[in-house]
């Protein structure tokens, strides 16, 4: 069964959000709500919104939350380790960058995350890897052969380590143990720019030897 996948590209960072749907075109999840969400906002009007998924809690991917949220009536998901992000702007970064981003706060995250676990939403299954590094409750999720990794990996980049919480060791395991072990074929829809394969970063990403 396919999945749908639409790009809307949101907010100063330019975050990738993620809508999916399934078989019924009625019902969605969302990946990765990111600021100024208007244009995620108008296509998901006649929606029904079963979760929104959060690679991480950085201001970035976070901001369209609370407003989608209270619109849709639908449950976050979000890894343990960042469990106190939303509600904390120091924590998800909008503190620290006043010049792209007012602080910004939500309740907390319904549902945690956790590796290996299954969500089975708009009749697919998700299966979510832990890949710390960029922020220490990064996951991944991957969903038959497309995989959204958040600020993990991009098409020859990899996520930056400088930010609170970030390692570089634990980045490059992540990628090299848990991301890279995925077919070639894999195709990978990453928090910035355009996607790539699993294959083509594994062969041409200069970031990983």
């Amino acid at each position: 069964m396919m999945l749908n996948i639409q790009t809307f590209c949101l907010g100063p960072l330019q975050t990738n959000a993620y809508l999916l749907t399934g078989e019924d075109p009625g019902r969605a999840v969302i990946i990765d709500p990111g600021m100024n969400p208007g244009s995620l906002i108008k296509r998901i009007q006649p929606l029904e919104i079963e979760a929104i998924l959060l690679t991480h809690a950085h201001f970035d991917h976070m901001g369209g939350v609370d407003e989608i949220r209270k619109l849709k009536n639908c449950p976050v998901y979000l890894h343990d380790l960042e469990a106190d992000w939303l509600e904390n702007p120091k924590l998800n970064g909008s503190l620290n960058w006043p010049q792209a981003s007012p602080p910004l706060m939500t309740a907390p995250a319904e549902y945690s995350l956790d590796e290996g676990q299954k969500l089975e939403l708009i009749g697919h299954t998700f299966t979510v890897y832990h890949t710390p590094g960029h922020s220490p409750g990064s996951v991944s999720f991957l969903c038959g052969d497309d995989l959204f990794s958040g600020d993990v990996l991009f098409k020859l980049g990899v996520g930056r380590t400088d930010l609170y919480g970030g390692r570089e060791r634990d980045l490059l395991d992540s990628i090299q143990n848990k991301l890279f072990t995925f077919k070639d074929e894999v195709k990978v829809y990453p928090g910035h720019g355009p996607k790539t394969t699993i294959g083509y970063e594994r062969v041409h990403n200069p970031y990983i030897s």
